[in-house]
C-alpha cells in the first residue's frame, strides 16, 4: 500500500520499516515499542494508534511522499542516499576495487565512489539517475534541491 512512499523516504535518508502485511494489533505495538510514526492509508488503524499517526490521503505515491513531508517537517536534503532503499540499512563506503566485479564495467571506469549495503550487498554510486532523482524531488516537495552527495 505504501512501498514506494516508504524506499522514498529511504532515500531521503530516513528510516522506515515496511513489515510485511501483518495484523493491526502488531503494526500498533512495532510503532509504539519503537516509537516510530506509523503511516498508513487505514482509517482505522489510523483511529485506533494512540501515538504518532500520518493517515495518508492519496494513492499517488508523489502525493503521498508530499504530504509525508510537510505534516511531519522533515528535512528532505540531510540523508540523501544514506540508507539502502532495499532493506533500509546505512550503506558504507567501500574501496573502488572491492566492487570491480559487481558493477557493470563502464560504472567501474567511468566512477571513483561507491557504497555498498552491509546486509544485502547492493551497490550504490552517483549515476545519471541520482540527478533525475534529485530535479523530481525538487519539483514534488517544491523545494531548491541542496542535497548531498
Amino acid at each position: 500500500m505504501l512501498g514506494k512512499l516508504a524506499k522514498w523516504l529511504r532515500i531521503l535518508g530516513y528510516d522506515v520499516l515496511y513489515p510485511a502485511p501483518a495484523r493491526d494489533a502488531h503494526l500498533l505495538r512495532l510503532a509504539q515499542a519503537e516509537g516510530r510514526v506509523l503511516l498508513t492509508r487505514d482509517k482505522g488503524l489510523a483511529y485506533r494508534c494512540s501515538g504518532w499517526k500520518v493517515l495518508v490521503k492519496s494513492e499517488d505515491p508523489w502525493e503521498q511522499l508530499r504530504q509525508v513531508v510537510e505534516e511531519l517537517g522533515l528535512e528532505v536534503d540531510k540523508g540523501f542516499l544514506s540508507r539502502c532503499a532495499v532493506c533500509n540499512e546505512p550503506i558504507e563506503p567501500v574501496p573502488k576495487e572491492n566492487i570491480r566485479d559487481l558493477v557493470p564495467p563502464y560504472v567501474f571506469r567511468t566512477h571513483e565512489h561507491f557504497a555498498r549495503c552491509p546486509i544485502c550487498s547492493r551497490v550504490y554510486w552517483e549515476g545519471s539517475h541520482v540527478e533525475r532523482m534529485r530535479r523530481k524531488l525538487a519539483e514534488v516537495l517544491g523545494v531548491p534541491w541542496r542535497g548531498g552527495p
